[in-house]
Formats: C-alpha cells, sequence, structure tokens
C-alpha cells in the first residue's frame, strides 16, 4: 500500500511540473501585458518570453524524451551541460597525466615540439615512478656521441626490384574523406619537408595526396578503392595503371586496423560525392561497403600470393601487409605458409588494438585487438622462431609519440615507426573527441568548409615536419645516452620496467628473445 501511495505521489509529482510550467508561462504573459499598459516598453518581454513559452509547449507535446517532456524548457540544460562536459573536464578538471587516450603533457609535449618551442620540462617528473607499468631506459655513464644523419630502413627482399629507404618515424594511414582536404595535404607536405613517407589510408590516393610529391605508401583494404572493378573486387589493371605512379614507394595491404579490427566499413550514398567517387573508383551517391573481408583471397597461401601479384603489377614496389593480432595461431600459419611457399612479404605493418583516428564501434575499440606491446613482442618472436624476422622489417602503429616510444619499439622488436594521432596533434588536433561527428573544431576531421578553414597548409605542414625530426632526434640522443652507436644494437634488455612497488624487470626477463630458428626446429 504504501509503495502504491509512492508512486502515486511521483506520478502527480511529474504531472506538477508541466502544470507549473503552463501556470508560470501565463502569469508571466499577463505581467508583461499588465505592465505594457502602464509602461509600453516592457511590451518587448514578450520576444523573450514567447519563444520560451512556445519551446515549452513543444517538450510538453513529444514523445521522445522523457527529461524535457516532465521539465520543460529547464531539462534542456541538462544536454547544454553535458555537450560542454568534456571540455569542462579537459580544461579544468584533468591533470597533466591522467587524461585519455593521451594525457595533456603528452599532447602539450607534441604541440611544443611541432613549434619548436622549449621542450625542457621543470621540477622532475610528475610520473609515479614506484607505480606498477613505470618504464625507463638504463644510461651509460659512457654515452656516445651522436653522428651523420638519421639512419634509413631499406625496405625490400629478393623479389623486389624497387626497394625503399624508409624514415625511422612516418605518418600512419589515414584516408582522405576521414581527414579534410587540408589535413591531407598538410600531412603530404609535411612529409615532404622532412622526407619521411605519408600511408594514404584506405580510401584511395586523392589529388591531395598527390599534390606535393611526398613518398606514399598505398593501402588496399577489401573495399580496393583504386583498384576495383564495378562489383567491387580487385582489377588487377587498374591497381597496375596507379600503382605505376613514381610518389607510390610501398604497396601495403590492410587486412585490420588497430581501431576496429574484423571491421568493415560503410560510405553512406550521400557522402559518396563525384570526388569521393571518382578517387575510389565508384559510382557517385552509391552506398559502398568495404567487408571485413577480402573477395581476393580467404587464407595465409593467398594472402601470400596476392602479395606476389601486387608486387609484380607494381613494376617491383615493396610490397607487405598491416594487421592488428588477433588469433595467434592465424598469424603462426601465415609464418608457416611463408616457408612452404618460399613467398615472403616486403614488410609488416603492425597495429596496436589501442590505435584509432577517426569512429569506431566502442566494443571494436576497447574489446577487441591485441595491444602493441604484447603484439609486437608475439610477431617478433614468431618471426624470428621460424628464422623469418632477418629478411622482413617490421613496422609499427600504435600510440608513438616520444622519443622513448620509438626506442622501446625497436627494442621489442620493430624496425620503424609510424604514428597517426601524434601527427595529428602536430596539426594542431586538442583531442575535442569530436572524430566521427563532422564538428572538429580543428578542421582535420570534417568537411565543414566553416572549419577547415582555419587549418591553414603551409604552417601546420612545417609543424609536421618539425614533430618528426625533433622527435627522431631525441630517439637518436636517447640511443646515444644508453652508450649505443646503433638502433640495431637495442634489445629486450634495454627497456626496464616496474612489476610491483619494489621490483624492477628488463623486458628480457619478462620475455625472453628467442632464438632464430628455433620453432623450425621443434618440427
Amino acid at each position: 500500500m504504501e509503495d502504491r501511495r509512492r508512486v502515486l505521489n511521483q506520478s502527480l509529482l511529474l504531472k506538477i511540473h508541466g502544470r507549473r510550467f503552463l501556470i508560470a508561462g501565463a502569469a508571466i504573459m499577463v505581467a508583461i501585458g499588465v505592465l505594457g499598459y502602464f509602461w509600453p516598453p516592457a511590451l518587448w518581454a514578450y520576444l523573450v518570453a514567447v519563444p520560451i513559452l512556445g519551446i515549452g509547449l513543444c517538450d510538453m507535446a513529444q514523445t521522445t524524451n522523457t527529461i524535457t517532456r516532465n521539465f520543460p524548457v529547464l531539462g534542456h540544460f541538462r544536454y547544454f551541460s553535458l555537450s560542454i562536459a568534456p571540455e569542462i573536464h579537459q580544461y579544468f578538471v584533468e591533470n597533466e597525466t591522467d587524461g585519455r587516450p593521451f594525457n595533456k603533457t603528452q599532447r602539450e609535449f607534441v604541440d611544443k615540439r611541432a613549434a619548436k618551442e622549449q621542450e625542457t620540462h621543470p621540477f622532475g617528473t610528475q610520473l609515479d615512478v614506484y607505480a606498477e607499468g613505470y618504464e625507463w631506459a638504463p644510461h651509460s655513464i659512457y654515452p656516445k656521441a651522436i653522428e651523420g644523419e638519421a639512419p634509413r630502413v631499406r625496405i625490400g627482399g629478393k623479389e623486389c626490384t624497387q626497394p625503399y629507404d624508409a624514415a625511422l618515424l612516418n605518418i600512419s594511414a589515414m584516408s582522405y574523406g576521414s581527414l579534410s582536404a587540408q589535413a591531407v595535404l598538410a600531412l603530404n607536405l609535411g612529409a615532404k619537408i622532412g622526407g619521411f613517407f605519408h600511408d594514404t589510408g584506405e580510401g584511395g590516393v586523392s589529388d591531395y595526396h598527390l599534390k606535393h610529391g611526398a613518398d606514399l605508401v598505398w593501402e588496399i583494404g577489401s573495399g580496393y578503392f583504386g583498384c576495383r572493378n564495378g562489383d567491387g573486387s580487385f582489377s588487377e589493371a587498374y591497381f597496375a595503371e596507379q600503382a605505376a605512379h613514381p610518389a607510390i614507394k610501398m604497396i601495403e595491404i590492410k587486412l585490420s586496423q588497430g581501431a576496429k579490427p574484423g571491421h568493415g566499413g560503410v560510405l553512406p550514398a550521400k557522402k559518396n560525392t563525384p570526388e569521393i567517387a571518382r578517387i575510389r573508383g565508384v559510382e557517385p551517391y552509391t552506398k559502398v561497403v568495404s567487408p571485413a573481408y577480402h573477395s581476393a583471397f580467404s587464407d595465409a597461401a593467398g594472402l601470400l600470393r596476392f602479395v606476389k601479384l601486387l608486387r609484380a603489377a607494381s613494376g617491383g614496389k615493396p610490397t607487405g601487409f598491416k594487421l592488428c593480432i588477433g588469433e595467434r595461431e592465424e598469424f603462426v600459419a601465415i609464418c608457416r605458409t611463408m616457408l612452404d611457399t618460399g613467398i615472403l612479404p616486403d614488410f609488416i605493418t603492425l597495429d596496436g588494438g589501442e590505435g584509432g583516428t577517426g569512429a569506431a564501434p566502442i566494443e571494436f575499440s576497447d574489446c577487441v585487438g591485441m595491444p602493441l606491446e604484447e603484439a609486437l613482442i608475439f610477431v617478433t618472436d614468431t618471426l624470428r622462431g621460424y628464422d623469418l624476422k632477418k629478411d622482413i622489417p617490421l613496422i609499427v602503429a600504435g600510440k608513438i609519440i616520444t622519443g622513448f616510444d620509438i626506442i622501446k619499439a625497436i627494442a621489442l622488436g620493430a624496425d620503424l615507426c609510424n604514428s597517426a594521432r601524434g601527427m595529428m596533434f602536430a596539426l594542431g588536433c586538442i583531442q575535442a573527441l569530436k572524430c566521427d561527428t563532422g564538428e572538429c573544431p580543428t578542421g582535420i576531421t570534417t568537411h565543414d568548409p566553416a572549419l577547415t578553414r582555419g587549418l591553414v597548409v603551409g604552417p601546420k605542414a612545417q609543424r609536421v615536419a618539425n614533430f618528426q625530426s625533433e622527435t627522431v632526434a631525441a630517439a637518436r640522443e636517447l640511443l646515444a645516452g644508453m652508450g649505443l652507436t646503433a638502433f640495431g644494437e637495442l634489445t629486450r634488455a634495454h627497456v626496464r620496467t616496474r612489476t610491483a612497488p619494489h621490483t624492477m624487470k628488463s623486458f628480457e626477463e619478462l620475455f625472453p628473445t628467442v632464438a632464430a630458428g628455433s620453432l623450425n626446429r621443434r618440427g
């Protein structure tokens, strides 16, 4: 009985809110009218009162939103507060080291490095050096001198007739479409200035990728954009025509990506403009599906045959594949098939499950895909175990923004690194988390002319080049400070991590290096 009375009282209370609004509104309208009778300028108040009353009446009549139906006008303040909550948190609540996916210190660090401003840090580290997971590199009391230009990594196996010498840090895959034209132009010009490569992403090679003549890695996903037949299948003829462009230095087959491994995508018909359709090789204003799987192959042998086909059709350019590790056995099967067929990719790009620059379903973004650290160790051990690591350079991507990130990645088995979000920060990204809304305030992930006009290509391109060169220089300084002269000297013993409040271990202790060919010897 008491519960029934409580429910009834609550129901009456909700009704009173609407009635109170009507009563208050009517009272205000009458009051304005009476006041206006004696003082006519008061009638101007109707310009405010009438719209508010109209909004309230619409709120009470609508049936989709409970809050505004029960609390006319006032309910909108809740949603306004929610809309500015991320900004309030980022600017006034978040401290220097607890932000996600990148904290304030990291974002400010990239911004200063891109602007070539003072990078020194006052009064010591803000990190808890006794917290589990804290990582560091041991220095030497006999550091080495930094000599010569930054090293480059040769990519191209014995079947490759046009090998490419890649920089240590490059622009990771981001498509035109997910990025604005201004952003792609700035990234491309930055790569041209700095002499590093620009991965096109799976959206195809656009005019904006080609304008400034930077070295390109053409990423080919399951949609085969730029090299597809009318039915969406792969076209060798269209591929060969596009791949012959001198700016394209490498070909990358995308199996999966860190943001949404195992997931495809759909380009809605209204977003498939004539320009996008021309770039991707599709009919304009039609829905375009990028399936989660490739139609050109369905197993390890098929993948490697596809690698061989693209390498030959491109005129011998380095050809490899990109993936985020899921089922370990599937990568092991690829390695075994390499040995069985004798077909090796010229490189492998490894994306971590923590990657992602744009939009992805939250289940895939949060709960699918192996993080980069574990994936890199696993892939390196597997390749080394089958004695393949010496023949296949590893490119890694996944929150690479500092010189230490490069040192750690190479120590764990990488040969070079890509960065996506680091390059976006260099462009001016403020981590507004509006990548999927078309409302990016910095003009990077939107096509709204009112927002993209703020992204001026020339200065932003120089910031991208600065960030890359300064970060590589920092990695070289760290290397020299460790008493080493070449990145190839780095091993897992050179990175330490805290596993407990009073326990530090090297990655070599945690994950002992697998001997070359040891998996072959096991049969």
